[in-house]
């Protein structure tokens, strides 16, 4: 029986419990935008002060993202994830017991604070409990419950608010997490990383890479210029993504005359297939292991359809198929794209590596959407797409980077 057979179950329930947490994680992003109309009218807000509040949520998990990771590699990756996950219950419960902007602007300091463990948690989780052979798969299942997170927080919110109201809407999603929270602790066993080995490993990584050394700073993987050629993928990948998500609509709306409804529903044609890229992507990942390649190739097609649209020559007809296209591709590079950060990645530091990678996500979704905020108020719809393109293509060079950095085996 080989290593990765004899190993298959555990890893099946790794990945299971990892990915359920994960997907709760991105139920959480988006379980405070759709309860805007609600919220306006219930404490009279201004839309620039609902939108305050996502920044507030992804500003906090930015800072929260790079500084857990230490956490994780101190204490483990278990007791951080329960931590994280009781965060987002209470962000839930505070949300639903408001009376005012200020109560809401607390539980969006508490949903970051508690949103911005899971990266770290997660990657450190499947990158020591899973055998190498499944990690793409491993990766895959991760993207796709995140996927799935984001289409299901805006359909079970608005379903329990127009049938009841938005405060029970906020107390059904502190209970779904509260299941969730349950199902992990009672799977536990598998959930438990072992820090003192991992510290070992990082002291012989060391040792190996210069014998006689003493013990590195906890800040001396900052220096690896890998790390940050991996931040500033996330950085403009997901600047890219949250624009698109944000804005995508009134650009269509300006350009080809879709109605804003249609276009918000090309949303969800993104999320899907996107979800449908990552399967793929893993499937492609663990068989090709180029993951340069195929990143590089995919983005390209996305550069190219983002340009089309741009020109406002497309016919309209095939616009979802474009957009469902765009996400397939975005899908298809997440597998791949953890690979990199994961062979870019020492070992015994993995939480503080991934903390402070993964951070780009979160600085990128905040910053994204403000930059293209001023084109679509300037009436400059085409420059969102354009400006995506550009994101997108910037990120490229960072791949061919860290790959030329690593050696053949690590990817």
């Amino acid at each position: 029986m080989t290593v990765a057979n004899s190993r298959r179950p555990s890893d099946v329930r790794v990945i299971g419990l990892i990915s359920l947490a994960h997907g709760s994680s991105h139920f959480f992003h988006l379980v405070l935008p759709p309860m805007f109309p609600w919220l306006k009218d219930a404490f009279a807000l201004s839309y620039a002060e609902l939108g305050l509040l996502m920044s507030v949520f992804f500003v906090v998990s930015c800072i929260a993202q790079a500084t857990s990771g230490f956490l994780v590699d101190r204490i483990g990756a278990r007791p951080v994830l329960f931590s994280g996950i009781a965060l987002l219950i209470l962000a839930a419960l505070t949300y639903s017991q408001s009376n005012g902007y200020a109560m809401l602007l607390m539980g969006a300091v508490i949903a970051g604070c508690g949103n911005g463990i899971f990266h770290p948690v997660d990657y450190t989780l499947i990158n020591h409990k899973v055998s190498p052979p499944n990690l793409p798969y491993a990766y895959s299942m991760h993207g796709v419950t995140g996927y799935l997170g984001w289409a299901a927080a805006p359909a079970f919110m608005v379903a329990i608010a127009q049938f009841s109201d938005w405060r029970i809407a906020f107390l059904s999603a502190a209970l779904l997490e509260a299941c969730i929270l349950t199902i992990l602790w009672l799977n536990k066993s598998y959930l438990l990383d072992d820090v003192k080995e991992r510290r070992e490993q990082s002291h012989a990584s060391t040792q190996a890479a210069n014998p006689g050394s003493s013990p590195e700073s906890a800040f001396a993987f900052l220096k690896l210029p890998a790390v940050w050629l991996c931040w500033i993928f996330f950085f403009f990948s997901m600047a890219s993504t949250s624009s698109l998500q944000s804005f995508a609509p009134s650009a269509l709306f300006n350009i080809y005359q879709i109605p804003i409804d249609v276009g918000s529903y090309y949303i969800t044609l993104l999320a899907l297939g996107s979800a449908g890229g990552v399967l793929f992507g893993g499937y492609l990942a663990a068989k090709l292991r180029a993951p340069e390649r195929i990143v590089s190739s995919c983005l390209s097609i996305t550069i190219v359809m983002c340009i089309l649209l741009a020109t406002g020559l497309v016919s309209p007809s095939i616009i979802p198929f474009i957009f469902c296209a765009l996400g397939f591709g975005y899908g298809v590079v997440a597998p791949s794209r953890d690979l990199l950060v994961k062979a870019a990645t020492p070992k015994g530091v993995s939480g503080r590596v991934y903390g402070i990678v993964y951070s780009g996500i979160d600085l990128g979704a905040a910053v994204g959407p403000f930059i293209f905020g001023f084109f679509m108020d300037a009436g400059l719809p085409k420059a969102l797409f354009l400006g995506i393109a550009m994101f997108q293509l910037m990120i490229i060079p960072t791949v061919f980077k860290v790959s030329s950095r690593l050696s053949p085996k690590a990817v």
